[in-house]
């Protein structure tokens, strides 16, 4: 007995130990050779950590900005988010670490996004907004947009609304709690992002951030808020939400923003899990079927034929499937201001039923003997 106590609380000290990694920030005063360095602006409803420069997972009831310089490590592959591990010595050729950190005022916020929107093409410069996912640390959520940005070569101005999520895998009520709380401060930085100019705002949103997504836009149009229409795009990854819950969001919702995509995997462990625990078969990210969402206008891009491992966020961290989506330029055809622009040709099967089209995607290599079909077209309105 006094053994297994024992090796419960070394296995405590190493979970303890790990989740307080991931929480580290590392601030390096330049990048080196080869490194892409890639700005983040931030809002946040998460108090200051006490021990740190930067938030962490308590709840802040005020809405606050910052702006953040990510240097991307060269030697790496994508879709990987390498960091210090194991007291492993910091190397900023290897690891992502900031090199600049400013905090801003609303007005200074609404400033920094009306000069990145003036420095891009006139075709990219739509606001994207990233909304973490359950167990995610503030640095990691920071670190992960500038990553998506840089894989996925993703056209607009990349922002992120950061809630507070604990941060560690034991606390999945307290992150559920956390969206309900972190809902108005998505809509506050909604407001300010339009203040600043911007005239289409994307949504993506991962995992549990697809709740607080969804959430969101119904408060908007409870409250007729004139932003929602702003809204031009949406995309759910892995979304962990309750299907019936989803569809009761989006009938009060209405006409959902166009286009509305959710990127789904059969082979999800993390959702196959989060269904365990709330008596379901399935959650809206590892749905089998998309004939349960034909009531509404979407589209499900089925991802499953990449997923390993937890299979969590494929489209994010498969190096096969970021060099396929980037290569075609498929997410920049997705958030195209074109509307005669459709996406390239893909390797999927795709099915069209009345109002939901799903499109599941298969690696080059296993589409041998199929037919290739282009995929639907996924374009903004035009401004």
């Amino acid at each position: 007995m006094r053994y297994r106590r024992t090796a419960l609380a070394l296995a405590a000290l190493a979970f303890l130990a790990a989740c307080a990694e991931r929480s580290t920030v590392h601030f390096v005063p330049e990048s080196p050779a080869g490194a892409v360095q890639g700005p983040v602006l931030v809002a946040t409803t998460r108090g200051q950590a006490a021990d740190q420069t930067v938030p962490g997972f308590a709840r802040a009831p005020e809405l606050r900005f910052a702006r953040y310089m990510v240097s991307i490590p060269p030697e790496r592959r994508p879709g990987s988010l390498p960091r210090p591990r194991g007291g492993a010595q910091l190397n900023p050729a290897r690891h992502f670490t900031l090199t600049e950190q400013e905090a801003l005022t609303a007005p200074g916020f609404r400033a920094a996004v009306a000069r990145a929107r003036a420095a891009r093409p006139a075709g990219e410069r739509d606001a994207v907004i990233f909304v973490h996912g359950f167990n995610t640390p503030f640095i990691e959520g920071v670190y992960r947009v500038a990553q998506l940005v840089n894989d996925l070569a993703l056209p607009g101005v990349a922002l992120h609304y950061s809630w507070p999520s604990m941060g560690v895998p034991l606390a999945y009520a307290h992150d559920r709690d956390s969206v309900l709380f972190a809902r108005d401060g998505m809509q506050a930085m909604i407001a300010e992002t339009r203040a600043a100019g911007s005239r289409n705002i994307v949504l993506i949103a991962h995992s549990m951030g697809a709740h607080l997504t969804m959430e969101v836009m119904r408060q908007m149009a409870i409250e007729r808020d004139p932003n929602l229409a702003r809204i031009g795009g949406v995309i759910l990854i892995a979304p962990d939400l309750d299907v019936d819950l989803f569809r009761a969001q989006a009938r009060r919702i209405g006409q959902l923003p166009q286009p509305f995509v959710i990127v789904s995997s059969r082979r999800d462990r993390i959702l196959q899990l989060s269904a365990r625990l709330t008596g379901e078969t399935a959650r809206l990210g590892n749905l089998a079927d998309a004939g349960a969402l034909d009531d509404f206008e979407l589209t499900v891009v089925d991802v499953s034929a990449f997923s390993t491992g937890r299979g969590h966020f494929t489209i994010g961290t498969s190096p096969v499937l970021i060099q396929l989506l980037s290569q075609l330029g498929v997410v920049e055809a997705a958030l195209s201001a074109d509307p005669a622009g459709a996406l390239p040709l893909l390797p999927a099967t795709i099915l069209t039923l009345q109002n939901t089209t799903q499109v599941i995607l298969q690696p080059m290599t296993e589409s041998h003997g199929r037919r290739i079909l282009p995929a639907p077209r996924i374009s903004l309105p035009r401004r």
